[in-house]
């Protein structure tokens, strides 16, 4: 299978992922051995948990030096020390110095929410290719709802996918005021292309969350959240009805690989130049949190 490519924003240069636990999904998803474990364990909420565990325990905080190391992260990012995580599960939903992340406070711009490699549709109904041409996006599905999907048909959508190496908080795009989140249960499919390519469905399969954000200049804004193979929990730091800056923290998930996707009335918004030009050729652009991903039409 071919190797996962995005444009990185950040260097300007097309980069080649390291994917972590590949040859682990690359079985389970492309081996008929690997397609019996994971319909029998692997989506199950029940693996997930394990591992979660697992990732939770004291002796599992020896794997935060290595990780660091293989994978090349800045310690100086950090808003705790890195030796001060109990477990790698406390450091994987690790919060960063502000200043690793600053927001871009143009009134007129939306920025990421997440720290990742990113897609952006102009029009969600218009989404003819997701990794692979002719996976069509089910709107209906993905948010449980006819009549929200026909009102948000035609609007703009973006699907920010974190892998385990990345910041694992989420943030609110826009100013606004949150209201309640509703939880869609489902099972817990891997979000790597490497599965998406077989199914683009797992992604409204999965396990999501959907919050409406209200706004004065963006209309109201969904921002969901989708589980994954060992992220059982999608945790909300935010508390409904409370008025968001745009950067502020939303929420985080546990360990895993995950993704979120916001998706704006018609209209609403247009996306960056250089996120619109890579996803018409489905090459994810990575940028990080904070960073302008639309601006107001």
């Amino acid at each position: 299978m071919d190797p996962i490519r995005y444009f990185n924003r950040h260097t300007g240069a097309i980069e080649t992922e390291e994917v972590y636990g590949e040859s682990f999904l690359r079985w389970t998803y492309g081996h008929p051995l690997g397609a019996i474990s994971l319909n029998a364990f692997v989506k199950r909420p029940f693996f997930s948990a394990w591992y979660g565990r697992r990732m939770s325990t004291a002796k599992s905080a020896a794997r935060v030096a290595p990780f660091i190391v293989k994978y090349g992260l800045n310690p100086a990012d950090f808003a705790d020390a890195s030796g001060s995580f109990r477990s790698f599960n406390e450091f994987f939903y690790r919060k960063l110095k502000p200043a690793a992340r600053p927001v871009d406070l143009d009134e007129t711009s939306v920025v990421f929410p997440a720290d990742g490699r990113h897609l952006g549709f102009q029009r969600a109904s218009e989404i003819g290719g997701v990794f692979v041409k002719g996976q069509k996006f089910d709107l209906t599905e993905l948010l449980g709802d006819e009549n929200l999907a026909a009102k948000y048909a035609d609007g703009t959508l973006i699907l920010s996918r974190l892998c385990p190496v990345d910041y694992h908080r989420f943030h609110f795009p826009v100013a606004g005021t949150p209201g309640e989140t509703r939880l869609i249960d489902g099972p817990l499919f891997s979000v790597s292309p490497i599965a998406l390519r077989k199914r683009l469905s797992y992604l409204w399969t999965n396990k999501r969350t959907i919050t409406p954000l209200q706004t004065e200049n963006f209309g109201t804004v969904l921002l969901l959240e989708i589980g994954a193979t060992c992220v059982g929990t999608i945790r909300q730091t935010f508390k409904p009805g409370n008025p968001v800056e745009k950067g502020a923290e939303k929420g985080y998930f546990a360990f895993g690989g995950s993704s979120t996707i916001t998706i704006f009335e018609p209209g609403v918004v247009k996306l960056e130049h250089d996120l619109a030009d890579h996803s018409s050729r489905q090459t994810e652009l990575y940028a990080k949190v904070g960073t302008r991903m639309a601006h107001r039409a």
